[in-house]
């Protein structure tokens, strides 16, 4: 052991140490409603000085944690193998938070339970990565205080670390440690974010007070001041690719806003190990795979390239680069290890390259990337400096612009997208097209962990918070989904609930919430007169209950009057589900931007 480690030792030391005197301290306090007495003179701590509770167990001392209260624990090698390392500073939702810097058998975690917790930004949310213990999902309810002695409340969720949804997990690990040995089961951590009042700085936290809710780190998640978001694509799946061993991607994306600096988005969502990107650059398109002018370089917390662990994300430093609005960038970066699977969106509608061997990512010619690529594997994000933020489109197929002409761009976001610039009614928003091909509201299509060949993406109530809450400077968000649900069997009553607790947790954000109304399916095997009297059903609660600030009557426009049931001939792209680059448009245009 060198002499930096037994200087942390010491100091872990030292900090549990400080804890338990505090402790003691409080507990010297009158006892007559003691802990209310508590909850109002202690002084808040910072986190790590709160840890009561060890979470994470060596593999071959698995009785050395007991986070659960029976003895099980979590891998330390398998906490290693996915990139959470202790210290590592790890991106979630737009928020970073650090793994506990512990030794497995220390703790390196606190059972909420009152406690008051210093902490300081100002920001949109708070992020907590929690996990619960209880066989379910834990609430309490806690309290912010800011720096102008302020507060608000907050109720948190942390779902259970054995049992909870895959697809809301920021990371799963293979295995769980007991004291009979490893078990083959998933353990699971989430990252779970509440809004805060934006613009005031806060100075605490209270947390709640709820048996079995584990808290492992905490951090405010800063607003995304001074950016807009000008593309975004939702990952739809985690697919087998390749192998890739030393190859460049140059993925090509099509810009709303624009904006004097750029700053772009990887996501390593689903994944169960961390990716490697070895350098990376942005480019304006010429055509194919070739720049107009030279690619510039970008960098990662001043560094060429970054690794992210599995279920983070990285983001760019800020670039001096100017991106025009409504055009084709080359994002390019290189993957200098072995991927066999990525997170990807599966239907991108647009032709993307694959390198040859080798860093390819200053070329400016194609001559380097002769493999088309029809998905967007790891980018989930470009954002611009300036400018007002963001409208963000959550959808289906129809959102994805399945059967639009591909490399054109014929997206119904896309045609809102060019519209916004030409007027003053509103400000010229971004437009983050957040759709995924074959979504529903209430059912995974993806169970959310896993290589799958599945691509239709978890439910929209599932990725709300990751493509809709989290996304740069969003303002309002547009609702498009609920055929799929149909169609597969699920009644009004249901879908419309979904709809609901979309509305209400974007609205509980601060974001206007628009919804569209679903599109006729009639001529769609399957799209039975009861599906069409659901759909009814769903459309007419959509026009009249008031949940959404306005309504988008998709279904007004789509239809064909003389068989309402139907798309019109002239939108229809020929399968009487998805409409055409006519279609598309003629949604988009309907849309009245004063509602943005």
């Amino acid at each position: 052991m060198d002499h930096r480690e037994r200087e942390s030792r010491l100091v872990r030391r030292g900090v549990r140490g400080l804890a338990a005197v505090l402790v003691l301290c409080a507990s010297a306090l009158p006892t007559a409603s003691a802990r209310g007495t508590i909850e109002e003179t202690s002084v808040p701590l910072p986190l790590p000085l709160l840890f009561d509770n060890a979470a994470v167990s060596d593999d071959s001392a698995p009785s050395g944690a007991d986070f659960d209260g029976s003895g099980a624990s979590l891998s330390a090698r398998d906490l290693a193998a996915a990139g959470w390392t202790p210290g590592r500073a790890l991106t979630v939702q737009g928020a970073r938070l650090t793994w506990p810097d512990r030794l497995p058998g220390e703790p390196d975690n606190v059972l909420a339970d009152g406690q008051s917790v210093w902490l300081n930004g100002t920001g949109d949310a708070l992020a907590f990565l929690v996990a619960g213990t209880s066989g379910d999902e834990v609430t309490g309810s806690g309290t912010v205080t800011y720096a102008d002695g302020g507060r608000s409340p907050y109720v948190l969720t942390a779902p259970d670390w054995r049992r909870g949804p895959l697809a809301t997990k920021a990371v799963a690990l293979p295995h769980v440690n007991t004291v009979e040995g490893r078990r083959d089961e998933k353990a699971r951590l989430y990252v779970v974010t509440v809004p805060v009042a934006p613009g005031r700085p806060v100075a605490s936290v209270r947390l709640p007070r709820a048996a079995g809710l584990h808290v492992f780190a905490l951090s405010v998640r800063g607003a995304a001041d001074g950016w807009t978001g000008s593309w975004a694509a939702a990952t739809s799946g985690y697919q087998t690719v390749g192998p890739w061993t030393d190859r460049t991607l140059r993925l090509v994306v099509h810009t709303s806003a624009g904006g004097p600096q750029v700053r772009l988005r990887f996501d390593n969502t689903f994944a169960a190990a961390p990716v490697r990107i070895g350098s990376a650059t942005v480019a304006v398109r010429s055509t194919g795979a070739a720049a107009r002018g030279a690619p510039v370089p970008l960098t990662f917390r001043g560094g060429t390239g970054i690794e992210i662990p599995a279920g983070a994300q990285a983001y760019s430093d800020p670039l001096a680069f100017e991106v025009p609005a409504g055009a084709d960038l080359l994002v390019s970066f290189h993957l200098p290890g072995t991927v066999t699977a990525a997170p990807t969106h599966r239907l991108a509608q647009q032709r993307s390259y694959l390198s040859g061997p080798g860093d390819h990512t200053a070329d400016g010619s194609a001559t380097a990337y002769p493999t088309v690529l029809t998905n967007w594997p790891l980018l989930t994000g470009v954002d611009v400096g300036g400018g007002p933020g963001s409208v963000v489109v959550l959808g289906d197929s129809i959102t994805d612009g399945d059967r639009s002409t591909v490399d054109a761009n014929r997206r119904w976001p896309d045609v809102l997208a060019t519209r916004l610039p030409a007027q003053r009614a509103v400000p010229h928003y971004g437009v983050l097209n957040q759709g995924i091909a074959g979504n529903r509201v209430l059912s995974d299509r993806y169970p959310g962990d896993g290589v799958s060949r599945e691509t239709a993406g978890v439910s929209a109530l599932h990725r709300l918070d990751r493509d809709v809450l989290s996304q740069t400077s969003a303002r309002t968000a547009i609702v498009l989904e609920g055929v799929n649900d149909l169609l597969s069997g699920s009644d009004a009553a249901r879908v419309t609930a979904g709809l609901r607790e979309i509305a209400d947790r974007a609205h509980a954000r601060g974001l206007r919430v628009l919804a569209a109304t679903v599109l006729p399916c009639g001529g769609v095997p399957g799209c039975t007169p009861a599906v069409e009297a659901e759909r009814a059903a769903v459309n007419a609660w959509i026009r009249e209950t008031g949940v959404f600030d306005g309504v988008l009557d998709f279904d007004a426009v789509a239809r064909d009057p003389s068989q309402p049931t139907r798309l019109a001939p002239a939108y229809d792209s020929g399968d009487h589900l998805h409409p055409g680059d006519a279609g598309l448009t003629a949604l988009a245009e309907s849309v009245d931007l004063g509602l943005l």
